[in-house]
């Protein structure tokens, strides 16, 4: 009896060997947050590129990834003017589109994602107003393109950071009218629709950077005051003990900066040298096994008052100013870490 090539031991293995093959290949592609990093334009391996340029220059902005889609929203326009438009980069087809603005203008807000939306808290509010910081928090959907107004926070503030951990927010640091090194970490309970009061940073400070690290909220660098120096500092909040420890400093004191998670490092990039009058090019990745920082390549535009976000292990940074001060810039770059 014949037996037909597909039937025989040895071409069965050698499909079931293609099969494997294949799924390695598919699930090599898929970076470690389940999306595919391999379409993104671009191939920056080992030093900075750069993308479509945003249609507006602008600093002091906030960012955040929702989906395959950065938000970039409020700051200060080319001129000086405090704005609430917002724009959404498209990553998978290096496009830029704007959509709806933030129902105010703000400049210095903290921008943060979670389940699907988008999340703006406080900021400087227009001058002449009868408040010169908000408190207020806005959530934006997508879908619909809409913004809705939340409960606001208990302390209207600006330049601090703001995470989603879990089903919660995490605004820590900034400035108040009343103080510009806040120690103040409030807590947004997204289900409840309702804030709490956290142990408070131990160092006070604002123009800080802000990520979530192995389910930690880890504040960088920052402001002692309103115009001068900056911190090397980083610290770190455990949300189940509520209780702060200190991790290893930056090796380069920054504030107005931008931190991301990515590829399970910390990366702080961006921010400026006020007493020397300079924005900063140096980048730097903070490894939790290592447990130093160790630097990256430069940046290709160096800014301060820019928005950062992430994907898998690609880290961006969007527009802010290249020079201290009230410079602008549309800019847009790339780092892949691997």
């Amino acid at each position: 009896m014949s037996i037909r090539p597909a039937d025989s031991p040895v071409a069965r293995a050698v499909i079931v060997a293609a099969v494997i093959a294949g799924l390695a290949a598919v699930l090599f592609a898929v970076t470690r947050d389940g999306e595919d990093e391999t379409s993104a334009p671009g191939t920056a391996l080992g030093s900075w590129g750069t993308l479509a340029p945003s249609p507006l220059a602008r600093t002091e902005v906030g960012a955040a990834r929702v989906g395959q889609r950065i938000y970039a929203v409020g700051g200060f326009l080319e001129g000086g003017s405090t704005t609430g438009r917002m724009v959404a980069y498209d990553i998978l087809g290096d496009e830029w589109e704007e959509v709806a603005s933030l129902p105010i203008a703000v400049d210095h807000a903290g921008v943060a994602a979670l389940d699907g939306s988008l999340y703006v808290l406080g900021g400087n509010l227009e001058p002449g107003g009868a408040e010169p910081k908000s408190r207020r928090l806005f959530r934006y959907d997508p879908g619909p393109d809409r913004w809705t107004e939340l409960q606001p926070a208990p302390t209207a503030r600006a330049a601090l950071g703001l995470v989603a951990i879990g089903r919660n927010l995490y605004a820590a640091g900034g400035s108040s009218a009343e103080e510009d090194r806040l120690r103040t970490l409030e807590i947004y309970d997204v289900q409840r629709d309702r804030w709490a009061t956290a142990a408070p940073m131990p160092t006070g400070r604002n123009h800080v950077g802000a990520a979530v690290l192995d389910g930690e909220l880890v504040v960088t660098g920052g402001r002692p005051g309103p115009e001068h120096g900056g911190l090397t500092t980083v610290e770190s909040y455990d949300p189940v003990r509520d209780s702060w420890r200190k991790l290893p400093p930056l090796s380069v004191a920054r504030s107005g900066h931008a931190t991301v998670e990515a590829g399970g490092n910390l990366v702080a990039f961006g921010g400026e040298e006020l007493d020397g009058g300079t924005t900063i090019a140096a980048v730097e990745a903070l490894d939790p096994g290592e447990g130093s920082w160790t630097p990256l390549p430069d940046m290709v535009m160096p800014r301060h008052g820019l928005g950062g976000a992430a994907d898998g292990t690609r880290v961006y940074a969007i527009e802010g100013g290249p020079r201290p001060g009230l410079a602008f810039s549309g800019a847009l770059e790339f780092l892949d870490l691997r």
